[in-house]
């Protein structure tokens, strides 16, 4: 059966020498999502968006999320849980820094809330892996270890990464590569939903508090 690899970049986007376009050349299949304001980080449209591109695959759809990009590739998948084959979610950001309306701004007399309480807390129908840093300035481990948990995602620390992109020197990545084609392989051996998590820091978590990253 032919999959789809829909890739799905966070606030700004992902330019030319980002990994995620890296991936779009190396993948076969791959795709970005289209219909998306980088500028404007507003879940509900951005999760359409993804939702509109796996409705439109002709098969089971890969996800590769990036920052932002993942809290709408994890909403968009928790209503296409039957079209999903599986998840990276690489530094997915802190939801608690966005707003309904976008970024978060500190500096607002009127506070509104956190995206965090639309964001799935239940286990995801599909093989997942999210890949964090110690040092994002978007969201801290101990927070990208909660929702790895909540989604029933294997979580994969590797080190001072930094936000896990151009910044951070991550242009071509073969390890992340190497991590896509790894949950790939494990889709079929393992039950759906359920890739235990190998990182100690997310055992017992209780719900993060607003991260200032």
């Amino acid at each position: 059966m032919q999959h789809t690899t829909l890739i799905v970049p966070g606030f700004h986007g992902s330019g030319p020498a980002h990994w995620q376009t890296w991936f779009e050349a190396q993948v076969p299949g791959a795709r970005r999502v289209s219909g998306i304001d980088w500028e404007q980080p507003v879940l509900p449209r951005w999760a359409q968006a993804v939702r509109d591109g796996i409705d439109h695959a002709s098969g089971p759809v890969w996800l590769v999320a990036h920052s932002f990009g993942c809290l709408a590739a994890v909403l968009a998948a928790s209503s296409r849980r039957e079209r999903v084959a599986g998840l990276l979610l690489v530094a997915p950001a802190d939801p608690e820094r966005f707003t309904p309306q976008g970024l978060r701004d500190a500096r607002s007399s009127v506070q509104l809330p956190s995206l965090a309480r639309w964001i799935p807390r239940s286990p995801l129908d599909a093989p997942s892996l999210v890949v964090a840093s110690t040092n994002d300035p978007w969201v801290r481990l101990s927070s990208a270890a909660y929702w790895a948990q909540c989604w029933g995602s294997q979580l994969e620390n590797i080190g001072a990464a930094g936000h896990i992109n151009v910044d951070s020197g991550h242009g071509p990545w073969p390890h992340g590569l190497a991590l896509f084609k790894a949950l790939q392989a494990a889709q079929g051996e393992v039950p759906i939903g359920n890739i235990t998590c190998r990182s100690r820091c997310c055992d017992g978590l209780p719900p993060p508090h607003r991260a200032t990253a």
